[in-house]
């Protein structure tokens, strides 16, 4: 990444706790100025993961907002429930429906990378009316995935179904360091301390588990129920993957999977890195999403 880690880090952005619903309170950082757009992380990442994203695109000209999603990073961590609603998309899209409701943005951009993603593509399902643009990275629609699990997939993304299980708890927070293997000098060192702050609790790894446990099966039904319905995004939507990652492995053409679930065909690219796009191309993703975002 070269001179970037000399970039201060969020320069020119503020950080704040925001309450949004069901007693649940968000940390976000927000800056720049212009038309609105919410940047959410994925697993295990927190909102730092966009630090060299998000401020690239406050330079364009954008309002930038950088949530935590509900169980990660700094925000609440509610108790679950046995049906996994409480860390379902669906709650935490209402989570991001309202944070930016009370930020003052009546319609936004969603951009979403990994389990962030799926946030995103079910705040542009449930809340059409808000939603400017949908951007999505590294992802299809869960229901799309698990229709395609065969030998490679449970290969790759084993972790899916492990961390199903009830030994995952115990697992991962007897020692989070050893699991998750954070580097300092790929990621930056302030985003590097945030993620293994995040990982470091064992309330929050057990809200990440059930991000999982509600993608196998409430946010499942959700899916099959808009599949079913004919319900479509209905915002123009971007699709981006990573070159180095599984997607094109896994589904050749992640794009073509999207088709179906938008009303407009979607806009596709391939962001030059590995799966952490945001830390390892953040040029590149800025690029592609500043020309989608603003024209």
């Amino acid at each position: 990444m070269g001179d970037d880690r000399q970039v201060v880090f969020f320069d020119g952005f503020d950080m704040s706790t925001v309450p949004v619903r069901d007693g649940v309170r968000l940390r976000v950082r927000t800056g720049g100025e212009g038309p609105a757009v919410v940047l959410l992380h994925g697993h295990p990442r927190t909102h730092t993961t966009w630090h060299l994203v998000a401020p690239l695109l406050a330079a364009a000209g954008m309002s930038v907002v950088c949530p935590d999603l509900r169980g990660y990073g700094q925000s609440s961590t509610p108790e679950p429930d046995a049906e996994h609603h409480v860390y379902s998309d669906r709650a935490m899209a209402g989570d991001i429906a309202s944070l930016m409701q009370q930020l003052g943005h009546e319609r936004f951009s969603v951009v979403g990378h990994d389990r962030g993603s799926y946030v995103a593509y079910r705040t542009a399902l449930d809340h059409p009316r808000l939603v400017e643009k949908l951007a999505v990275l590294d992802c299809v629609p869960i229901v799309e995935a698990l229709e395609r699990a065969d030998a490679c997939f449970a290969e790759l993304w084993w972790h899916w179904f492990f961390f199903a299980t009830e030994q995952a708890e115990r697992v991962i927070t007897a020692d989070p360091m050893a699991w998750y293997q954070p580097d300092a000098r790929r990621m930056g060192q302030e985003n590097y301390n945030d993620m293994v702050a995040a990982i470091s609790s064992p309330a929050t790894v057990q809200a990440m588990l059930e991000d999982y446990r509600a993608g196998l099966h409430v946010d499942r039904s959700h899916d099959e129920a808009d599949r079913d319905a004919s319900r479509r995004i209905a915002c123009p939507t971007l699709v981006a993957w990573s070159r180095d990652d599984d997607m094109e492995d896994l589904y050749g053409d992640p794009g073509a999977i999207w088709q179906s679930w938008c009303e407009q065909s979607p806009r596709t690219a391939v962001i030059e890195s590995g799966h952490h796009m945001a830390e390892e191309n953040p040029h590149q993703l800025a690029s592609v999403l500043g020309s989608f975002l603003l024209v």
